[in-house]
């Protein structure tokens, strides 16, 4: 058993995430302001003696005995970490070098959940590890792409100059229950959109495409990457390579939901990448990892969980 820290614990992706590492059998201490996060997330884990809620804010620090750390905290969707750019990087900043320091602080191996927004608007597609990007420092995406770019950097001169155990993973678009229905992410609108029988907003032309990945992949992914060996720190992309224009998502989700939901069309926001489809070769060698739950079963589950919504 290992007494593990969640940062970002009781978000969409952190909440799974802790879920996970209670069914292992690990202690988890989760760690959340609540900004995006929610306490419902976590519900079902409060009564486990092995799982510890704590409201803080990773912009300060933070002290605990813990063998592992993973780094989610930081609003992840367009709406919301546009809401408050400045609170977006320093969350991804500051956050990375507290939590950091704890790790530098117990000896704990610490993961950054990086993102595949560090490629930016890509000119190599599928997008490698390899590949520096292609990124606006100066739009109005850039508090949360160059604020996971510099995270990646700190996690990479926290290992060069004090040997701090680290592991760097780059997620790609990610969907499942426990998104917020006014998430601003694509699959979350559409879903909620359909099953209201409201026009379903597309952005541009819809030709755009993006790579969607089952929340439940996305775990084992993270849990494999973080149990590899010393020597191995990444960063690795995790995401589903199979590609979809906005448009084929659109479609189906109006398929799979039976809406009478139209389409209408809205101009692309500025920065929005055209395309993204991650390379996850390194994945599969080192991890032995590729998603299994593909698009449609995917959406099913997506569909029952916002059914509350239908009207």
């Amino acid at each position: 058993m290992k007494k593990i820290l969640v940062s970002g614990g009781a978000g969409f992706i952190g909440s799974h995430l802790c879920t996970r590492l209670i069914k292992d059998g690990h202690e988890v201490i989760c760690l959340d302001n609540l900004f995006t996060g929610s306490e419902e997330n976590i519900a079902h884990l409060k009564g486990n003696p092995r799982f510890q809620f704590v409201l803080h804010d990773v912009e300060l620090p933070y002290e605990a005995e813990v063998d592992e750390i993973y780094n989610l905290a930081c609003p992840a969707s367009p709406v919301h970490y546009q809401h408050d750019a400045i609170k977006t990087i320093k969350t991804s900043v500051l956050g990375a070098i507290n939590m950091l320091g704890l790790a530098k602080k117990t000896g704990a191996k610490i993961m950054q959940a990086s993102t595949s927004e560090i490629y930016g608007d890509p000119v190599i597609h599928p997008q490698v590890e390899s590949y520096w990007g292609n990124v606006n420092p100066i739009g109005i995406r850039s508090c949360y792409d160059e604020g996971k770019r510099c995270a990646e950097t700190l996690f990479m001169d926290y290992y060069r100059q004090n040997g701090i155990r680290i592991k760097i993973i780059r997620i790609f678009n990610t969907y499942g229950p426990r998104m917020l229905p006014d998430d601003g992410r694509v699959v979350s609108n559409f879903v909620v959109q359909a099953l209201q029988d409201k026009d379903i907003t597309i952005y541009g032309s819809g030709v755009q495409t993006r790579s969607f990945q089952y929340v439940d992949d996305l775990i084992e992914g993270m849990v494999r990457m973080m149990n590899t060996e010393e020597g191995f720190i990444g960063p690795v992309n995790l995401g589903n390579p199979n590609e979809f224009s906005i448009l084929e998502l659109a479609e189906k989700v109006i398929r799979l939901t039976g809406s009478k939901s139209k389409l209408i069309f809205k101009p692309l926001p500025h920065d929005d990448p055209r395309q993204r489809k991650p390379d996850i070769t390194l994945a599969k060698h080192k991890l032995d990892w590729q998603p299994v739950i593909e698009l449609e079963e995917g959406l099913l589950h997506m569909i029952e969980y916002f059914g509350k919504y239908r009207s």
